[in-house]
């Protein structure tokens, strides 16, 4: 006979919890009790009850096995709710009991926009709005469908263990000492780590609903919130990690990304859209931003006149329907970008579709109206804007570019330092640190730096809060206190002296931050999977992590070259699978997990969605079919082919044959 738990969310603490023997909830799930179908109505009657209570949320009847060792749910989501995260490690941990006071700090840093009195104010208001918005919930005032879509616009969701709380760095810039304010806030209110994510925010995973107005009040202060990390608006808008730094840079994106952001928030047309909204901008011709994989995607330069303007895409996306977006302008005037945006999204709000979550993004929108029709919908409405309407006049563009540092860079340093060639003799690990995690800057004399957040085995974009202690002490030190967020999940300081660059590698050296491989093959993308998401079909992290280390000890590392890899652990492809030169798709079928695999993505300007090569494998081959994709490919390059530049050449053949000959 079939028998069942019954399973629910503790609503304080999003932690799970099962019925037990007396009826009572337990996050221990060998306390849960089994239920017989005849039983199973009643109890269950009983847990909605309880929900309404506002002890619990999400209760569910959850089918189970009996085995050996006891009960096991048949879902391999509810097995993860029941016995926890696959990846545990010393270094997540529990939460701290003994975390020092919490300290408010602000202090102004290179590239960061400085807030006034007016703008913290107003982070301070809708802190104190949710505040009042969580004592309903807890009261029981506020049901859990009414206070879902407030929860959402302050960043908050419910998990498989727990609350996450999503913190916004706006086109993924930050000061030191805002950094210290998150390694604070995992400490205090975490445990001990947060996760750095491809939108340029950071996650935590482990959050209590009451302790998130204290979270907020504490992020206020220094100039921090997590508004425009969830909902349908527009979501935080991203940059090229290099902006303000890059040697390629033609215009410095960061203003104008400050400018959609303050516009954007809080827009009343723009608050309730079809579905979330996603803006990328890059002031460069090398794409580092991934702006065609955007709803919209914003491309700065300078006409023949020396004006600044942009190319605009729309339509670009992963997930279940990815898509390349349409061009839709070659030269937008700077003045305007916030018109021509809000055309564009003025027609997606009318005209997108709100009945189909699946069918509700614009890329679907475009599809269906086709490009051309779309392309002239946006232009009718942004002819019929009066010529005055929210024009980015040069007063404007003045008043923000002066909020923000510009770093303290030396105009006499030499092009290049002297002692390195001598350093890298000396320091075989700093040679191949400087070929991997350190790039070309505007000025001569300086650097930009990758900090890698991926070492053998880890987790994709973890930091502990000693490592983001240490990272804003180097970012004081080396970098005039500015850090960014890169969408690979890694960090950069962005602005390094070189001469001070062999000082910052031995400071890293003996960390988990020095690994050399920004770009290679372990350099992973990967999303949290179902070892956290509550949407997720497999479990990304455990393989990104076999992965990272089978390529950490192959011997012929330093020969595969640039080569991105990315694994998604859903079809939602918040792993970027599609756009990965080799992409891997976690899938569920029989409550068994397997990966499809994708070659040839790429999300750079020559941006293309990777090809499906066949049937998906089981997460026992997974690693040894990435391991035959790398050596058909350095088995048949030409001389320092890099694996884009072979696949684009030779096609998906070779690696199809290799991987399936044997089936």
């Amino acid at each position: 006979m079939d028998i069942k738990v019954i399973g629910a969310s503790r609503l304080c603490d999003g932690v799970s919890v099962w019925l037990d023997s007396r009826q009572d909830w337990s996050p221990d799930f060998s306390r849960a009790r089994a239920f017989l179908d005849t039983e199973i109505a009643d109890v269950f009657a009983r847990a909605q009850r309880d929900e309404q209570a506002n002890l619990v949320v999400d209760a569910r009847v959850i089918e189970v096995e009996r085995g050996d060792a006891g009960i096991l749910p048949s879902v391999a989501r509810e097995k993860m709710r029941a016995f926890g995260p696959s990846i545990a490690t010393p270094e997540h941990g529990v939460v701290s009991t003994n975390a020092p006071p919490l300290t408010k700090t602000l202090a102004a840093a290179a590239g960061v926009y400085r807030y006034d009195e007016h703008e913290r104010q107003f982070l301070r208001d809708r802190a104190a709005i949710f505040r009042d918005q969580v004592r309903r919930r807890l009261s029981g005032e506020l049901s859990e469908d009414e206070f879902k879509p407030l929860r959402l616009m302050n960043g908050l969701y419910l998990q498989l263990h727990g609350y996450m709380l999503r913190v916004a760095m706006p086109y993924g810039g930050m000061s030191a000492a805002q950094m210290r304010c998150l390694a604070a806030l995992a400490r205090r209110f975490d445990r001990g780590y947060g996760h750095f994510t491809t939108r340029q925010n950071i996650q935590f995973n482990w959050i209590r609903l009451q302790d998130v107005p204290d979270i907020l009040d504490f992020l206020a202060e220094a100039d921090l919130h997590a508004i425009q990390t969830s909902g349908n608006c527009v979501r935080n808008v991203t940059t090229d990690h290099f902006a303000g730094a890059a040697a390629d840079e033609i215009v410095d994106p960061r203003l104008y990304a400050e400018v959609l952001r303050q516009w954007s928030t809080d827009h009343p047309e723009l608050t309730y859209l079809p579905r979330k909204f996603k803006i990328a901008m890059t002031g460069s011709p090398v794409d580092r931003a991934a702006v065609r994989v955007h709803d919209i995607g914003l491309l700065a330069y300078r006409n023949a006149e020396g004006e600044t303007g942009f190319q605009v895409y729309g339509g670009g996306g992963l997930g279940r329907t990815p898509v390349i977006g349409v061009k839709v302008r070659h030269w937008l005037p700077e003045a305007d970008l916030l018109r021509y945006v809000e055309a564009i999204l003025r027609v997606y709000n009318a005209m997108g579709r709100r009945d189909n979550i699946y069918k509700a993004r614009i890329k679907i929108l475009i599809r269906d109206l086709k490009p051309d029709v779309f392309i002239a919908m946006i232009e009718d409405e942004f002819a019929a804007m009066e010529p005055a309407y929210c024009r980015l006049e040069p007063e404007i563009i003045a008043a923000v570019s002066e909020r923000f540092v510009q770093p303290s860079l030396q105009n006499d340093l030499p092009s290049s330092s002297p002692d390195l060639a001598a350093q890298r003799e000396r320091e075989p690990g700093f040679s191949d640190w400087l070929d991997n995690n350190v790039f070309p800057h505007r000025q001569k004399g300086y650097r930009s730096v990758a900090l890698s957040l991926k070492p053998p085995g880890g987790v994709p974009g973890d930091a502990t809060a000693d490592e983001m202690d240490l990272i804003a002490d180097l970012a004081e030190k080396h970098a005039f206190g500015e850090i960014r967020v890169a969408h690979q999940q890694n960090l950069v300081l962005p602005h390094v002296r070189e001469d001070a660059l062999l000082d910052l590698w031995r400071s890293l050296r003996g960390t988990q931050l020095a690994e050399a491989h920004i770009g290679l093959i372990t350099d992973i993308i990967s999303c949290p999977g179902m070892d956290y998401c509550a949407l997720a079909t497999a479990r990304s992290i455990p393989l990104a992590q076999r992965l990272s280390r089978h390529f950490s000890d192959r011997s012929d590392r330093p020969a595969i070259g640039p080569l991105d890899l990315h694994v998604s652990g859903c079809i939602n492809a918040c792993g970027h699978h599609h756009v990965a030169h080799i992409g891997l798709l976690g899938l569920e079928k029989n409550g068994e997990e397997s990966y499809q695999i994708t070659l040839g993505g790429s999300a750079d300007e020559q941006a293309a969605i990777g090809e499906i090569v066949g049937p998906a494998f089981s997460a026992d081959e997974a690693v040894e079919a990435v391991d035959q994709i790398v050596s058909v490919y350095l088995r048949e390059r030409a001389h320092k082919e890099t694996f884009i530049a072979f696949y684009r050449r030779v096609g998906a053949e070779p690696f199809k044959e290799a991987l399936y000959a044997r089936a």
